[in-house]
């Protein structure tokens, strides 16, 4: 991951625009532009410090890509999560994480079992009978398969 990609992402994952990023950093917003741009300026290091603060990330893996992104008391218990970073770059996915992030924990799993299901469905597996709530969902959006079970 470039440096780059790694300012973008740790900007996503403050939740911040390239305006607020450049007011909490003390820069204009085409500095951070140009930042993520694909013929980047670099940062200096205490703008990089700046970023790192204001998004949450660790300064080391902003500057460097070593170690991991989160700060050690915003990082998973999973251990599979821990140092796996995925830039999101479609504007859907974007949005399913944002609604992700802002449904209850016991919704999130919904969303993830129903996300599995249809992913499992285009792919032409066959699915189990799914839950009476997968169910209503599924009518609801119209891609209720009475031939898949």
């Amino acid at each position: 991951m470039t440096l780059t990609q790694r300012i973008r992402l740790s900007r996503r994952h403050g939740g911040l625009s390239q305006a607020s990023l450049a007011d909490l950093v003390g820069v204009h917003r085409s500095a951070v532009s140009h930042w993520e741009s694909t013929k980047p300026k670099k940062p200096n290091m205490g703008h990089l410090l700046a970023v790192a603060v204001a998004c949450g990330v660790q300064f080391e893996w902003l500057a460097t890509g070593r170690g991991v992104m989160l700060l050690a008391d915003q990082m998973q218990q999973h251990p599979t999560a821990a140092g796996n970073v995925v830039l999101v770059e479609d504007d859907q996915e974007v949005e399913l994480l944002r609604a992700y992030r802002e449904t209850s924990p016991q919704s999130r799993m919904v969303l993830v079992e129903l996300a599995q299901q249809l992913a499992r469905q285009r792919l032409g597996h066959r699915v189990a009978r799914p839950t009476t709530l997968m169910h209503a969902l599924r009518t609801r959006i119209g891609d209720d398969d009475p031939a898949v079970v």
